[in-house]
C-alpha cells in the first residue's frame, strides 16, 4: 500500500493518524473494509464473551463437584461479576479519553484480566457505535491536524526572499 493510502489527509510532514488495533489507520476515511471490519470484531468479541462464560461455568461446576462450600461458590461468583463490571467500565471510559494516571491503568491489568467477560462485551457494544477508541483518536488527530495547517500557514513562503518596503 503507497504511503498516501495508508495515511490520507496527511502530508510528507504532516502529523500521522494513530493505529487502532484491527483496523490499523483505515478509520481515517473507513477505507479497507472497515465496516466489515468493526462487524467481525463485534462477533469475534461476542464468541470470546460467550467461549468464557462456558469456561467460568464449568469452573463452577468443579467447584460445586468439590464441594467447597456456599461460601466460596458466592464469592467466585461475586468477584467475577464485580470485576467483570470494573474492567467494562474501565474498557468504555478508555475509548473516551486517556487515562489521567497510566500506573494506576497498568495496576488495574490484573483486575480486568479477571473480568475479561466485561473487557469483551465492552469491545462488542463499542463496535455498534464507532471503532473502538476512534473518536478519541479522530479528536487528536484532527487537533494535530489543525495545528499542523496553523503552524505551516503562519510560515509560508522564505522569509529571504520577502521585499522591504520602499520607504517615501
Amino acid at each position: 500500500m503507497s504511503e498516501d493510502k495508508q495515511n490520507p489527509g496527511s502530508g510528507a510532514d504532516g502529523p500521522r493518524p494513530e493505529e487502532i488495533r484491527f483496523f490499523g489507520t483505515s478509520w481515517v476515511d473507513h477505507s479497507a473494509h472497515y465496516g466489515p471490519r468493526r462487524a467481525g470484531l463485534a462477533a469475534g468479541a461476542l464468541a470470546a464473551a460467550v467461549a468464557g462464560a462456558f469456561v467460568l461455568r464449568f469452573a463452577y461446576e468443579g467447584l460445586q463437584v468439590a464441594e467447597v462450600g456456599g461460601l466460596v461458590n458466592t464469592l467466585v461468583i461475586l468477584m467475577f461479576a464485580i470485576c467483570s463490571a470494573i474492567a467494562f467500565a474501565r474498557t468504555w471510559e478508555g475509548f473516551g479519553r486517556r487515562p489521567a494516571d497510566q500506573a494506576r491503568e497498568d495496576s488495574l491489568r490484573s483486575l480486568k484480566a479477571i473480568g475479561f467477560i466485561g473487557v469483551l462485551l465492552a469491545y462488542f457494544l463499542r463496535c455498534f457505535l464507532e471503532a473502538p477508541g476512534e473518536k478519541l483518536r479522530r479528536a487528536e488527530y484532527e487537533a494535530a491536524r489543525a495545528r499542523h495547517e496553523k503552524r505551516r500557514g503562519a510560515r509560508t513562503g522564505n522569509p529571504a526572499n520577502r521585499r522591504k518596503p520602499k520607504r517615501a
